[in-house]
């Protein structure tokens, strides 16, 4: 970001204002912990700030601090279209597209209120009047982070800030050992423990703490999974009544698709789970290397993300969209055999 546009959000920020911070549909601890970082910072200036979802996302992340300050765009549309409208500024956190926020995209789209971007992933729209984009970055929640050094204020960085910062970076990172994570992630994630973020303690409340149910329906993923040693590739699949027998409830199936990837030869794995409320089949990619599904999942699934991690949806039934796939992996069979 240029020190001419830091120095403009300085004055902005100079006053009290009607604040905004949004994120993605589907909000990951990146995406929740970056909003309520920002959200304690911003109130320590004065603002009237709102933290809006735009829907429901994982209990695994509702112990952050701030956690009861946010709302949810499906639950309480009129409410949260009144702020957005009514708003001065708009953060937009860990997405670059409208769309990306589901039943959100009209209301912001039709905004006037001054958006800022902050988001680490590729190819970002030309909406907001200040752009934070590094795709090189570990997660939203660093680049929350360098933001409030940019205005000279990490000072003000307390338990709240800290902890919530630390969530979406540990999380975004696979716990430190995604390729993303530079000794300046390091280095922040330390100031951040120096600052009241209890690592431990964090690390518990996210993947520690699993039900009976969730637990089996892990099993069940892991009995799906296939290999194609001649692609390189693994994946899962889970059904509709799979996630019905096991009392699903979102979240449940958070880092599932890690298991494939960490298969001795694999090189790309996906999952692909039926969602027939919403007439799709959700599909998470993760790479090693340089194979990027950022790539696969534009050309292929709608998608898009980072070069190792991506997300998509088909339309197709799982069957079918399980018959997709394999047939595009041929054309990608030399980028998986260099890795």
């Amino acid at each position: 970001m240029k020190k001419q546009h830091i120095s403009s959000i300085k004055q902005l920020l100079s006053t009290p204002k009607k604040i905004v911070i949004v994120a993605h549909k589907n909000p990951d601890g990146d995406a929740i912990g970056s909003s309520l970082g920002l959200y304690h910072y911003l109130v320590k200036g004065n603002h009237n700030v709102n933290v809006i979802m735009p829907n429901d996302y994982p209990s695994f992340l509702k112990w952050i601090p701030g956690n009861d300050a946010v709302l949810i765009h499906d639950a309480q549309t009129a409410t949260c279209d009144s702020l957005i409208n009514e708003s001065d500024i708009i953060f937009t956190l860990d997405f670059n597209a409208f769309h990306r926020t589901g039943n959100m995209e009209s209301a912001l789209t039709e905004s006037n209120a001054l958006k800022i971007m902050i988001d680490h992933h590729q190819a970002p729209d030309n909406y907001a009047a200040y752009t934070f984009s590094d795709v090189s970055m570990s997660s939203t929640c660093e680049m929350v982070y360098h933001f409030i050094n940019m205005l000279d204020d990490l000072d003000k960085i307390n338990s709240a800030i800290a902890t919530s910062l630390y969530v979406g970076i540990m999380t975004d990172t696979g716990s430190f050992r995604f390729s993303s994570t530079t000794s300046t992630t390091h280095r922040v994630v330390a100031d951040l423990i120096e600052k009241g973020a209890n690592n431990s303690e964090i690390h518990n409340h996210v993947f520690d703490t699993n039900s009976y149910e969730r637990l089996q329906l892990l099993g069940c993923a892991l009995t799906n999974l296939k290999v194609l040693p001649e692609h390189r590739t693994a994946y899962i699949t889970l059904s509709q009544q799979e996630l019905h027998n096991f009392n699903y409830k979102k979240g449940d199936t958070e880092g599932v698709v890690n298991y494939g990837l960490s298969l001795d030869g694999v090189v790309l794995a996906a999952i692909f789970i039926e969602d027939r409320q919403e007439g799709i089949i959700k599909i998470s990619l993760r790479s090693k290397g340089n194979f990027s599904v950022n790539e696969m999942s534009r050309a292929h699934f709608e998608g898009g993300g980072h070069t190792n991690a991506a997300g998509g949806k088909s339309y197709l039934s799982l069957e079918k969209t399980i018959e997709k796939f394999i047939s595009i992996l041929p054309s990608y069979n030399k980028a998986l055999n260099d890795e």
